[in-house]
């Protein structure tokens, strides 16, 4: 299979093969490539401008375009361009478009130096396609519905450079279903996608020329430009008031016409002497069709404006500019749509020869692709928030699910809610996804009930989570933090780490290895003990001093016997 026709199955170009019709003469490529450099690389016919456009010229132009020949249409547009307002509108909807942020996608290898140069300054893509050949591309798509560019080799440099070519010298040929192009060298056809060659149709695939702006446009253009004219004509001879000399009627033929030359001499800051008889009056023109004038070229200016932009609030800032989306939307519907067709075109006609040439023919799948983000700014946080929101519902359903048991299947739930997922190339690693969720929540359940996983429980889950596990060695032991009462915790802590934590040295014996639950309550046993030998201590005591006055008291009552 050829490099061509591998592009078009892979790619889907549309087929416009070379015809073998001998009635075609084309110059081979050889002839072509001599004629390009006699003539510094230019094979373009000089082009022929009109400055004169009238409604039967637009009429010619239709009948020639169904014929195949769009060199009428094309001349009117580029007169067209000459509109302010017109080009103004335009540039918006083209050059304003390939100026927005590019994402590639395919083959990183492939992508990464279409974004980035060798230079890490400016990508392939950028040298490749300069922003100023497809804004003009693009233009000439959603003016006459078709395109044409040329990929020109440059000395130097390993990938060719677009070059948009004027569609006026485009022809196209019913019976053959061939494109030609007219040029210095003859007529050559044109075969999209063989690596030179860039057709860009945005009108379709059939008559696109059919399906542009260019009648609408046209006929509003020849309008304006006629409603100038006139408006130009009537200021010319009506604005200006009329001068009348007056002379009174009695005068000479004589004093009349010398009267007459002083008023026609009228210049700035004139001074006129007159005597009674003699006047000098302005007439001036009271009609309004100078109105008629400026309303069609106001209608006119709207035609351009519906035509392009598909509304006119976004250029005159009316009302509901900011609050209606819906002016919005079919701005940004028309924008996505000139998109969308340039970057078919460059995808299936531009990018895959460069692919071929620098990466081999079997990079074309997956290759790369490129196209223009065109959301608005606005929309992109309301996308950003929404795909917060499924995150954090996703998040809630799986902690739910899984203390009964249930897994949520957080892909289908994605591409629900159209959010883009990449499959692991591992299917063992899939339940590792949700492993940190389901495994809190299984043991804040067995927690609940007083209940801890075993051993070879933990080891289970953790070998399926694709976790290899191994013997920790003795103090790397990661500590786990626990909610303990006081009560626990002097169960556990030592009286020597009690006795560190507040800065005093440790006691050097025994009592150093006891808990503090144990050495409080060796503390409370010896206090009870030394309590219990000081009542004791104390009753001897009183006891004795009893007995000693009990025995002091006995000489006395004798005697006083």
């Amino acid at each position: 299979m050829a490099i061509r026709d591998r592009i078009a199955a892979l790619l889907g170009v549309s087929t416009f093969r070379q015809p073998t019709l001998e009635s075609v003469v084309s110059p081979d490529d050889e002839t072509v490539a001599r004629i390009r450099e006699q003539n510094g690389g230019q094979l373009v016919l000089t082009p022929r401008s009109q400055t004169r456009w009238y409604l039967r010229d637009l009429e010619a132009a239709e009948h020639a375009a169904d014929t195949g020949d769009l060199s009428q249409a094309a001349r009117l547009m580029r007169s067209a361009r000459k509109d302010g307002v017109y080009a103004g509108v335009l540039s918006t909807r083209t050059g304003g478009l390939v100026r927005l942020p590019k994402r590639f996608r395919g083959e990183e290898e492939i992508v990464t130096p279409l974004k980035r140069g060798n230079d890490e300054t400016r990508g392939i893509f950028d040298e490749m396609f300069p922003a100023t050949e497809l804004a003009l591309l693009a233009a000439d798509g959603v003016e006459l519905g078709i395109g044409v560019g040329e990929m020109v080799p440059v000395v130097g440099r390993e990938f060719p450079v677009f070059v948009r070519l004027d569609p006026e010298f485009l022809w196209y040929r019913w019976n053959e279903n061939q494109w030609y192009y007219r040029s210095i060298a003859g007529m050559l056809p044109i075969i999209p996608g063989d690596g030179r060659w860039v057709l860009h149709m945005p009108g379709g695939r059939v008559a696109p020329w059919q399906h542009g702006l260019w009648r609408a446009i046209g006929k509003a253009y020849i309008r304006k430009e006629h409603a100038q004219h006139h408006s130009d004509n009537w200021q010319g001879k009506l604005a200006n008031s009329a001068r009348v000399a007056v002379s009174p009627q009695g005068a000479s033929e004589e004093q009349k016409q010398s009267w007459f030359g002083q008023v026609m001499a009228w210049g700035v800051n004139t001074v006129f002497g007159m005597t009674p008889g003699y006047d000098v009056k302005l007439l001036e023109s009271n009609g309004r069709g100078y109105e008629s004038f400026k309303e069609t070229i106001l209608d006119q200016n709207n035609e351009f404006v519906i035509a392009v932009a598909g509304q006119t609030v976004t250029t005159d800032g009316g009302a509901g500019f900011q609050n209606s989306d819906i002016h919005k939307s079919i701005r940004a519907d028309l924008i996505k749509e000139t998109a969308d067709g340039l970057a078919h075109t460059i995808n299936t006609q531009g990018l895959p020869q460069w692919i071929i040439d620098r990466f081999g023919e079997g990079a074309l799948s997956p290759g790369a692709i490129v196209e223009w983000d065109v959301t608005p700014p606005k929309d992109r946080t309301a996308e950003a928030s929404a795909l917060q929101g499924t995150a954090q519902a996703i998040r809630q359903l799986a902690e739910s699910l899984s203390v009964h048991g249930l897994r949520l299947d957080a892909k289908q739930l994605s591409i629900d809610f159209g959010v883009p997922v990449i499959e692991d190339a591992d299917d063992e690693q899939a339940p590792a996804m949700l492993f940190d969720t389901s495994l809190q929540q299984a043991l804040e359940l067995a927690g609940m009930h007083r209940l801890q996983p075993t051993e070879d429980t933990v080891r289970d889950m953790l070998s399926r989570g694709g976790i290899e596990l191994e013997e920790a060695p003795s103090g790397d032991v990661a500590a786990l933090s626990l909610d303990l009462a006081p009560t626990d915790v002097s169960a556990v802590v030592k009286v020597v780490e009690a006795r560190s934590s507040q800065g005093l040295p440790p006691f050097g014996d025994e009592r150093d290895q006891l808990t503090l639950t144990e050495y409080l309550s060796q503390v409370e046993e010896s206090n009870r003990a030394q309590g219990e030998i000081a009542v004791a201590e104390a009753e001897a005591e009183a006891g004795a001093d009893a007995e000693i006055e009990v025995n002091e008291a006995e000489p006395a009552e004798s005697e006083v016997a």
